[in-house]
C-alpha cells in the first residue's frame, strides 16, 4: 500500500470528520470518498454522451427506423 501525505487546512479537516462513518479511519473515510468521487465522474462523463446522443439527428432518425421495422415485423 502507498502512503501518501498532504497538508489538511480546518476547512477540509471539517469535511472530511463529517463525512466519516463510525469506526472509519480518516484513511477509510479518504479512500472512499477518492472512489465515491471517480463514480460521480464516470456518471457525469456518461450523462454528457447520452445528452450527446440523444441530440445527434442522425441517432434519432435510426432509432425511428428500427423502430418502424419492429413495428411492420410484430405487425405482420
Amino acid at each position: 500500500m502507498t502512503v501518501i501525505n498532504f497538508r489538511c487546512d480546518e476547512q477540509t479537516l471539517r469535511v472530511l470528520d463529517q463525512l466519516g462513518q463510525p469506526g472509519e479511519t480518516r484513511s477509510d473515510t479518504l479512500r472512499r470518498a477518492i472512489r465515491d468521487a471517480d463514480v460521480l465522474r464516470l456518471r457525469e462523463q456518461m450523462r454528457r454522451e447520452a445528452l450527446e446522443v440523444a441530440s445527434d439527428a442522425g441517432d434519432l432518425a435510426e432509432a425511428r427506423a428500427v423502430t418502424a421495422q419492429m413495428g411492420a415485423l410484430s405487425a405482420g
